[in-house]
C-alpha cells in the first residue's frame, strides 16, 4: 500500500526527465545483446573462445562481466546474473556489489540485497544508484520512511534530475519499482 502523504511532500515534476537506465549513460534499459541471449545455464559467451563458457573461464573484463550481468538482470535471469557477478575479478566493487544487492532484491532476499547496498555505499557514498535500488526496496517493503529518507540523500548528493533520483521518486510516488 502507498503511503500517498509521502507522494504529496515529493515536488512535482516540472520538465520531463528521461529516465535513465541503470549503470549506463542512456534514457533506455539495456539492449541484451545476441552474445548475451546465446547462453543459458548460467554461462556467457566467449568471443575468443566462439562458445558458451562458465563466466569464470571466460575472457570477458570486469567491465564487460559487469554489463552481461547487468544484462541479464534485465531479462529476469538473476541467478545467471549472479554467477556472471561471482566471477568479477574485484568483488569489494561498489558497482559489483550494487548488482549482488539488485539481484539479491529480485530474488526476494531484501535483508541480503541490504547488506550488499550498506557495503557499496561504504565503499562509495556518492553511490546513486545503490541508493535508488536500496530505497526501491523500502518501497516494495511498505517502508516509505526510509525510502523518502535516501530519496533525499541523493538529492543532497547532487543527483537531482538523475535516472537514480526520478525512478526513486516516481517508485514513492505509484508504489512500482522499476527492474533495471
Amino acid at each position: 500500500m502507498r503511503f500517498s502523504a509521502f507522494a504529496l511532500a515529493l515536488p512535482a515534476l516540472t520538465l520531463a526527465v528521461p529516465l535513465s537506465a541503470a549503470g549506463s549513460d542512456t534514457s533506455t534499459p539495456p539492449n541484451p545483446s545476441t552474445d548475451t541471449k546465446k547462453c543459458s545455464s548460467k554461462r556467457v559467451f566467449d568471443k575468443e573462445l566462439g562458445k558458451c563458457v562458465k563466466p569464470e573461464k571466460s575472457s570477458m573484463t570486469g567491465d564487460q562481466l559487469l554489463q552481461t550481468a547487468r544484462e541479464l538482470a534485465y531479462l529476469d535471469r538473476f541467478d545467471d546474473a549472479q554467477a556472471v557477478l561471482a566471477a568479477h575479478p574485484d568483488q569489494t566493487n561498489d558497482h559489483v556489489l550494487t548488482y549482488w544487492g539488485f539481484t539479491n532484491r529480485k530474488l526476494g532476499r531484501a535483508e541480503l540485497a541490504n547488506q550488499f547496498y550498506a557495503q557499496a555505499i561504504s565503499q562509495n557514498p556518492n553511490n546513486l544508484l545503490a541508493r535508488s535500488y536500496r530505497a526501491q526496496g523500502f518501497v516494495s517493503e511498505g517502508k516509505y520512511v526510509e525510502a523518502l529518507q535516501e530519496w533525499k540523500e541523493i538529492r543532497a548528493r547532487g543527483g537531482a534530475g538523475t535516472w537514480a533520483e526520478v525512478s526513486l521518486r516516481q517508485a514513492i510516488e505509484t508504489g512500482q519499482t522499476i527492474n533495471y
